[in-house]
């Protein structure tokens, strides 16, 4: 696995799924963490298996959603461990309330999923590019496969994910003489803790016909790019937005309205 040994690593929304997927890949490569996340619990879960695994680390609980939160993560990283190298966006996800089909979708909705997703993931990418002027870093956002696809009955959340993909390329451009490069990972469906709607026998085979290689991610699929893309090896790889989701070229979202309208049409 590539190298990040001496690095320290900071991942927002560390305590669950691909955020503590991502936390224990670097700290395989060897990293220094700084996790954070709103709910302390799954934090100390997440501080357990890096302990186990050797990992220098530090839990930081926090909401990444204020100034004040990230400024905190900063400081906190930086008097632990000196400096950041590399910071991870991954915090971020919509709420089963905040979903709906395009008519319904109030601005209160709206707010929450594209505030969390887009507005914070950007002053974030802002506060730790501020941290690594000076000797340059890897910032790593966390996508989606909705940000370049039709995203029913979620469009918010999709039009979100396509502002990160633009923010990607952009901070690419005007960081790149500062020696920080930015790049994203687009997941498909990722199976986590969190993935209740996985439980349907129907819309779980559904959506596994659609991947070429015939099962869903799971949270492990994604770490290792993470490290490479945090690691040295990637010098040269800034302004990517790279998939990892089994092959598949098929709009899950859509595929799913479809099947919903059709079940509608056919009563």
């Amino acid at each position: 696995m590539f190298s990040l040994a001496g690095k320290t690593i900071v991942i927002t929304g560390g305590g669950r799924g691909i955020g503590r997927g991502i936390a224990r890949a670097c700290a395989r490569a060897g990293a220094n963490l700084v996790i954070t996340g709103r709910t302390p619990g799954p934090l100390e879960e997440t501080a357990a298996e890096l302990a186990d695994l050797g990992a220098a680390h530090l839990i930081v609980p926090g909401d990444i959603m204020s100034q004040a939160g990230i400024d905190e993560i900063v400081a906190k990283a930086q008097h632990r461990f000196g400096a950041i190298d590399g910071w991870v966006n991954n915090a971020g996800s919509a709420n089963a309330g905040d979903v709906g089909p395009m008519l319904g979708i109030d601005e209160g909705q709206w707010d929450r999923v594209v505030d969390l997703n887009l507005k914070w993931t950007f002053f974030a990418m802002q506060a730790a590019a501020k941290a690594m002027a000076e000797r340059g870093g890897s910032i790593v956002n966390l996508s989606s496969r909705s940000g370049s696809q039709p995203c029913p009955p979620t469009a918010h959340y999709g039009a979100a994910k396509a502002g990160v993909d633009s923010l990607t390329a952009t901070a690419a451009v005007e960081w790149g003489h500062l020696g920080i490069r930015v790049n994203a990972i687009a997941p498909g469906v990722v199976l986590t803790e969190n993935s209740k709607t996985m439980a349907d026998p129907a819309r779980r085979r559904r959506q596994v016909e659609t991947v070429p290689l015939q099962r869903l991610g799971v949270v492990d699929d994604v770490g290792p790019l993470a490290v490479y893309l945090l690691s040295d090896e990637s010098a040269w790889v800034s302004g990517a937005v790279i998939p990892v989701n089994g092959g598949s070229r098929i709009p899950i979202g859509l595929l799913t309205y479809l099947h919903h309208k059709n079940k509608d049409i056919a009563v």
